[in-house]
């Protein structure tokens, strides 16, 4: 894949390295524990509360000190934040062609890069999540780390593996200004042909209109499409159940199998035609 290794957006939002308000829990502050310091002195257990609190500081005070900001942390993910920046912009370009094609607008989205969680509009947002979107906010969010845990664990390899994982990000935000997420129910949404499952089918399958249209602006190179569909398959429900070690049960699917993944992203590759991607009145996915 062809892109430019400097590229920065004003769409991204870089959260790495902060602590949240819900990963430190809140608290009062220093001053405020310092006013219980006679108290404290005067309680049988004072010493014992203060080494407790001074236990509590410390930590706080190296996880801070630990978590990787703008000076320590390596270049290579400053270059796979500028290659996230750059897959953003070209997707989001790719878009607002399309809806202006059809006489529509086109509200471009955030995305907010993080470390291990971040403050949402849909709530708390942890990286064992994975990547996901909020439409509550319209921003979709990313910690890095899920690139090495595609690559190393799940065997998906290659910048386009990488970029699909974005474009189905975004897919899901197109999916918010067309109105198909109100598709979805707050409950009984699961099951092999779900609203859940039609609803990041559909995402994967805009990934893949994104995916046409890079062949015709020289982005594409051998052997792309295939590392997104790599990418696709690893991260199919049916896949992530066995390697979990359990038995696949499709009554719990929200995403799809991996063929399905595979195939709604081809079918999107394929033609680059959004219209082909209506998962909701399909009889099968």
């Amino acid at each position: 894949m062809r892109w430019n290794e400097d590229h920065e957006s004003p769409d991204v939002i870089d959260r790495r390295g902060e602590s949240s308000s819900s990963s430190t829990g809140g608290g009062p502050g220093l001053g405020g524990l310092l006013a219980f310091v006679p108290f404290l002195f005067r309680s049988p257990f004072g010493w014992l509360v203060l080494l407790v609190v001074g236990a509590i500081v410390a930590f706080g005070f190296f996880r801070r000190t630990l978590v990787p900001t703008a000076k320590n942390r390596p270049a290579s993910e400053d270059k796979m934040a500028h290659f996230v920046a750059f897959v953003l912009d070209d997707t989001q370009a790719n878009w607002t062609r399309e809806f202006t094609a059809r006489r529509r607008s086109y509200r471009r989205a955030k995305l907010v890069l993080f470390t291990d969680g971040t403050d949402t509009a849909c709530g708390y947002g942890r990286s064992a999540t994975g990547p996901f979107y909020c439409p509550a906010d319209e921003r979709a969010y990313i910690d890095l780390g899920f690139y090495r845990d595609l690559e190393q664990r799940l065997g998906a390899r290659g910048d386009f593996a990488k970029a699909y994982v974005i474009a189905h990000e975004i897919g899901h935000h197109v999916q918010k200004i067309l109105g198909a997420n109100a598709k979805v129910p707050r409950s009984g949404a699961e099951g092999p042909s779900g609203a859940s499952v039609r609803l990041e089918l559909q995402a994967d399958c805009y990934a893949g209109v994104w995916a046409h249209s890079t062949a015709q602006r020289s982005i594409l190179e051998k052997g792309d499409i295939e590392s997104a569909l790599g990418a696709a398959a690893a991260i199919g429900d049916d896949r992530l159940q066995r390697r979990g070690g359990g038995r696949v049960r499709p009554e719990t699917f929200t995403h799809g199998t991996s063929e399905q993944r595979v195939s709604w992203f081809q079918r999107g590759a394929s033609s680059g035609r959004l219209e082909d991607c209506d998962t909701f009145t399909a009889g099968s996915l």
